[in-house]
């Protein structure tokens, strides 16, 4: 699949990709009437934010971040499959986050399983 270059660098390139695509659909959220309302009152879509919900969230957008690193500085076969084993896991945790998705979710969630699938395949 990846021929030429350093394939750690593309690596972290990938995973700098899935977070922005994080970034971009929480963002895009913002605009989706109610959404600002919801955010203010605790409970989004039913479901009341908890500060346990807040650190999974966190924890969950960390583990993407701290890859960005890790692809680059791990030694090849712990490298290998640290990229494999979170890849898969961030796949798993992103069709978890979107059990009913509308039309939108659907598109950022099928660029960010695309994108993960790439980054096992790499690895």
């Amino acid at each position: 699949m990846y021929q030429n270059g350093n394939p750690r660098i593309l690596l972290s390139i990938l995973w700098i990709f899935i977070i922005l695509n994080l970034f971009a659909r929480d963002i895009h959220e913002l605009g989706r009437p109610g959404m600002l309302e919801q955010m203010m009152s605790g409970t989004i879509d039913g479901v009341v934010v908890t500060e346990m919900l807040m650190l999974l969230g966190g924890v969950m957008i960390e583990i993407p971040i701290l890859m960005t690193v890790l692809a680059l500085l791990l030694p090849y076969g712990i490298n290998r499959w640290a990229n494999i084993g979170v890849g898969l896991l961030t796949i798993v945790m992103i069709i978890a986050m979107n059990l009913k998705p509308d039309l939108d979710n659907v598109f950022f969630m099928g660029i960010q399983v695309i994108a993960l699938i790439g980054i096992v395949g790499i690895a």
